[in-house]
């Protein structure tokens, strides 16, 4: 059975860190694309990054460039999403998952499995 568990959520302030966790089982991480979600209250789920496991090559929507950062621990089986300068509008339940296929595509389609989630709240 395939199992994703995120972590690592909590309240920051603005401009502050946070590093998100995905702790996989049942499934080889690095055999697929994996990707990190969010839902804001009364918005619908949007893609937020994604790491290819073909070339490593990685994803962000441009609300999160530069500030978030995708990574992959093979070893581990784990899924990271080093967020920084966070911002009151990054607060959401985040979502890691994973894809059915190698690549990332910027509609962030084709994820199959997904975690419970973990709440970020960005607030002064």
């Amino acid at each position: 059975q395939v199992q994703l568990v995120e972590s690592g959520g909590g309240l920051v302030q603005p401009g502050g860190s946070l590093r998100l966790s995905c702790a996989a089982s049942g499934v080889r991480l690095d055999y697929y694309a994996n990707g990190w979600f969010r839902q804001a209250p009364g918005k619908e789920r949007e893609g937020v990054s994604c790491l290819s496991s073909s070339d490593n090559t990685t994803y962000y929507t441009d609300s999160v460039k530069g500030r978030f950062t995708i990574s992959r621990d093979d070893a581990e089986n784990k899924v990271y999403l080093q967020m920084n300068n966070l911002k009151p509008e990054d607060t959401a339940v985040y979502f890691c998952a994973k894809s059915e296929i190698e690549e990332c595509f910027s509609d962030f389609v084709d994820f199959d499995t997904w975690g419970q989630g973990t709440q970020v709240t960005v607030s002064s």
